[in-house]
């Protein structure tokens, strides 16, 4: 099998949640620098919202990768990647099927759905990387951790994933 790349594109819903946010953050941050002109608070405000930024940024997934090594996710500074004989199963996920899922450490809405998420329904800690919040893959390794991810053609990254795994083995 040759590589194979799926681009994340972002939906509405996320434009419209990282609008969201950087209104928010220019609110605020204004609010704050007209009542406490010049004072420490506006400052770090500022600073904090700064590295928050660019600190979510770094970690919103760019692109999907499936080749006969296995799956790589690409993040602009992160690099998650599962072997093929580590791959134990794919499904496409209905969006239903998403509900009860917490944020954790990652964002929300901001740039997309990425990071840790704990799970209310297994009570299990989870790993997203999506830039919409429709079209889930659920794929699992054979230590039973569990990674969703959001294509645009979610039936063909599962059949590329077992047809990986059935090669790798």
């Amino acid at each position: 099998m040759t590589s194979k790349t799926y681009k994340y594109k972002f939906g509405r819903h996320t434009l419209r949640f990282t609008l969201i946010y950087f209104l928010a953050f220019i609110l605020i941050g204004g609010g704050l620098y007209f009542l406490y002109r010049g004072g420490y608070f506006s400052a770090w405000f500022t600073s904090f919202v700064a590295a928050l930024i660019a600190l979510m940024s770094l970690s919103v997934p760019r692109r999907i990768v499936v080749d006969n090594d296995g799956l790589h996710i690409y993040c602009l500074l992160d690099l998650t990647e599962l072997r093929a004989d580590e791959i134990a199963s794919a499904r496409v996920m209905d969006t239903s099927e998403m509900h009860g899922l917490f944020p954790v450490f990652g964002g929300y809405g901001f740039f997309g759905y990425y990071g840790h998420y704990f799970d209310f329904k297994t009570w299990e800690r989870v790993r997203i990387y999506a830039t919409e919040w429709h079209n889930f893959v659920e794929i699992t390794d054979i230590y039973e951790r569990r990674i969703y991810v959001s294509c645009s053609d979610p039936e063909s990254l599962v059949n590329d994933l077992q047809r990986t795994t059935i090669e790798h083995t």
